[in-house]
């Protein structure tokens, strides 16, 4: 057979490897500044510099910009040199390499501006998700006509786990997604309430599966065997590893959502399957860390190696301990703490960020086309340095969040709280947020030294760079899926021998080689894996009208709440607030009556958190007087001394964006809340009406109110509060939580609230 000549795509991969670095050190930047903020509070320095609004950047910016470019860097390069063909189309290539930093860029520049979702790894609102689907197809376009070109029959185990991400990457970013635009650059999710928290954990958990472990499982199976020069340890256990994980993973979102509004029955699902999730994710980890057998020499004086080591070690850990945070009995301790956190970065960190940092380190000299790395000892300093602020950075957030959740708990003999006063927590962890800041300096630091060795090996390269032809067989048209012969005693009467000699066929795994040189069939069968499991679970919560009984007391926000709700969401107050009560004493005693699946039928979207950097809201309407809040927004040390919140003068000078209302409410009409014409079209003059009473009561209780002073106290101007974002805000908060409690039990802006420090920070 005539052998065909063909050059790689090298271009590519060096270009996201160049992203990949670059996008790392901002992300791991901006999350350092986010450390820093929550131990000294002043560095809030502005509305676009504030933690609520950069810690979706910082989120985002790790997974998709990091993380997302480090996949297409590895799955470029690998996939060429497995299936022994050059890229489907070099303009596709560049379309995806160059329309992904444009998203990227474009969330930089929306997150500090307050332009979000408030969904968590979902922030990006409806134009850039649009952009997010339309680079996605044509990275899906790029690979699968790659495979379709292929010049080796059977497509390779690391393959497998790029199909999948790429498959269900797609389906969860659509469907949980979908919203309704209200303007440019604000749409209402078509979810509410518990609907919504449950489509945002079945994305949320799984953009986790499939953005940050399949992915990378995928440049496991490639890059280690590579820099350890040994075949994967069993091929056998990456079947078993890769039809599990796919299967099992897509269950287990719910349960980030235990205690809460959801159905019982769907946490108690996510739970069993995450449990489950324990043996294919260490079957993954014993795969990886057993293809070092006879290679452990080579790790003691080989960096790169080290560095996916510590990977494959962490992923172990990780995975061990997220389907013991399934358990609902931890998780009642652990959920809302910054033990979450920890358990996050361990993964983020050690598993995602180590294997890209070792990736990017074997594949420079080969993608520069350099004997060598500029610097060894430089990337040896990187593994070490890694590794401890990785450890510097979760072992006190372990401590804080075992801290939190027992003192959150904790009940006096006489049965009240122990420590009721929320800031004697937030006191007791900050020793912690100390040493995470001094952790995560170090991981920063290490990867500047990355960034230093690759520039450096960079310039090193040969100009120009060397395009090697290859040469190998096509693709032979006149193959067949091999015949799986019946058992020989099958015509012998002979049922139970049989039945072993079948077991033994399936043991040998040869349907699984048939499937791998039928990609359009291995594909459809991963895609059925994941829909099937989706479906099983939120069919029955969107069919089902028990799983959301309504609450007549519970109606829409009026429009100048919503006005607030609004502002709420762009200033990122869900990164700190829950607003779920939990039905768990402390939790009661703390912040009131449980909440209901029924009080949230119009929220769009859902907010009820997954950590409490200051106390639960879901009950503080008409808990203090309006004045309370003004005080708490002026300065939050004035009201809960102690308090680590932001200090959020400006919203005192924005103005409210009353004319939005009638498209707003109008969008939300379209999603199901029950919004009349004339409620619509008035929307803007009922919330300036309601914006004039609520500032009536605000001045009759703090006359200064609307005097914006300096730090010695002088007036320097007055404002008309009525139109400023404060007062929305202060709407919205005083409506939370009070459809189901008597009016006449609440008393906002007419009888005195005590001022206590419990619902500061």
């Amino acid at each position: 057979m005539a052998l065909e000549k063909f050059s790689y795509d090298d271009v590519t991969p060096r270009r996201f490897l160049a992203a990949t670095v670059i996008w790392g050190v901002v992300g791991m930047l901006v999350g350092l500044i986010l450390a820093l903020q929550l131990a000294f509070p002043v560095l809030n320095l502005s509305p676009e510099l504030s933690f609520g609004r950069l810690r979706p950047l910082h989120t985002n910016a790790v997974i998709f910009a990091f993380a997302g470019n480090a996949f297409f860097m590895g799955c470029y390069y690998s996939m060429q040199r497995l299936l022994k063909t050059r890229l489907f189309n070099d303009a596709l290539s560049a379309i995806h390499f160059w329309g992904w930093q444009l998203i990227i860029v474009s969330a930089a520049l929306t997150l500090p501006l307050g332009i979000t979702q408030s969904k968590e790894y979902a922030e990006l609102e409806w134009p850039i998700d649009l952009a997010v689907v339309v680079v996605w197809v044509v990275f899906a376009l790029n690979v699968f006509g790659t495979i379709a070109r292929r010049r080796e029959r059977h497509i390779y185990v690391a393959i497998w786990f790029y199909i999948a991400s790429i498959v269900t990457v797609a389906i969860l970013y659509i469907f949980n997604n979908l919203a309704v635009p209200a303007e440019a650059f604000r749409s209402y999710s078509v979810y509410a309430g518990v609907q919504d928290a449950f489509m945002q954990w079945w994305y949320g958990h799984n953009a986790v599966a499939f953005f940050l472990t399949t992915p990378f499982l995928g440049l496991m199976y490639y890059f280690l065997p590579k820099a350890a020069n040994r075949p994967v340890f069993s091929y056998r256990l990456s079947i078993l590893h890769f039809w599990s994980l796919v299967f099992i993973y897509i269950w287990a979102g719910p349960h980030h959502l235990h205690y809460t509004a959801l159905p019982e029955w769907a946490c108690t699902l996510g739970m069993l399957f995450s449990l489950m999730l324990w043996m294919p994710s260490w079957g993954g980890m014993i795969n990886g860390l057993l293809t070092l057998r006879g290679a452990w020499h080579k790790v003691a004086a080989d960096p790169v190696l080290k560095f996916f080591v510590v990977a494959v070690t962490f992923y172990g850990m990780s995975t061990f301990e997220g389907p013991m945070l399934s358990i609902k009995s931890v998780n009642a301790l652990s959920h809302y703490t910054d033990w979450g956190i920890a358990h996050v970065h361990s993964g983020a960190l050690g598993w995602v960020g180590f294997m890209t940092f070792g990736t990017a380190y074997w594949l420079a000299p080969r993608l520069f086309q350099t004997k060598q790395l500029w610097s060894k000892s430089l990337c040896e300093a990187h593994v070490w340095l890694g590794t401890i602020g990785i450890l510097l950075y979760i072992v006190p957030l372990y401590i804080a969040g075992l801290t939190q959740g027992l003192m959150w708990r904790e009940v006096t003999d006489a049965g009240g709280l122990a420590n009721g006063d929320f800031v004697e927590t937030v006191l007791a962890i900050m020793p912690m947020y100390y040493l995470r800041a001094l952790g995560g300096t170090l991981y920063l630091l290490g990867a500047i030294f990355c960034c230093v060795n690759l520039l450096l090996t960079w310039l090193a390269r040969p100009r120009p760079y060397d395009m090697p032809v290859y040469e190998h067989a096509a693709l032979s048209d006149d193959w067949t899926p091999s015949a799986i012969e019946p058992g020989p005693l099958e015509a012998k009467g002979a049922p139970v021998l049989d039945a072993a000699f079948k077991l033994e066929r399936l043991a040998g795994a040869k349907w699984h080689r048939n499937w791998e040189g039928l990609p359009l069939k291995f594909t459809i069968m991963t895609t059925l894996a994941v829909v099937v499991a989706s479906l099983a679970e939120v069919v029955p919560t969107f069919l089902i009208k028990t799983n959301v009984p309504t609450i007549e007391s519970v109606h829409p926000y009026t429009a100048l709440e919503q006005l607030g709700r609004d502002i709420y969401v762009s200033e990122g107050c869900y990164n700190c607030h829950s607003q779920m009560v939990r039905p768990i004493a402390s939790e009661t005693l703390r912040y009131g009556e449980y909440s209901k699946p029924g009080e949230f039928v119009y929220d769009h979207p859902f907010q009820w958190g997954s950590r409490r950097i200051g106390p639960d809201l879901h009950r503080i309407g008409k808990k203090y007087q309006h004045s309370w809040h003004i005080l708490h927004f002026r300065n939050p040390q004035e009201t809960s001394q102690g308090s680590i919140m932001p200090v959020y003068g400006w919203m005192f000078e924005a103005p409210t964006p009353f004319e939005a209302a009638p498209a707003r409410l109008r969008a939300l009409s379209r999603v199901g809340v029950p919004y009349s014409e004339a409620e619509i079209t008035g929307a803007a003059e009922a919330a300036r009406t309601q914006a004039a009473r609520l500032t009536g009561e605000i001045l009759a209780q703090l006359p200064d109110a609307n005097e914006i002073k300096d730090e010695q106290g002088n007036v320097l101007r007055t404002v008309k509060l009525e139109d400023m974002q404060v007062v929305a805000l202060i709407a919205y908060l005083q409506r939370l939580g009070t459809d189901i409690r008597p009016a006449e039990s609440t008393g906002a802006g007419v009888t005195p609230a005590p001022v206590t420090p419990e619902e500061g920070k």
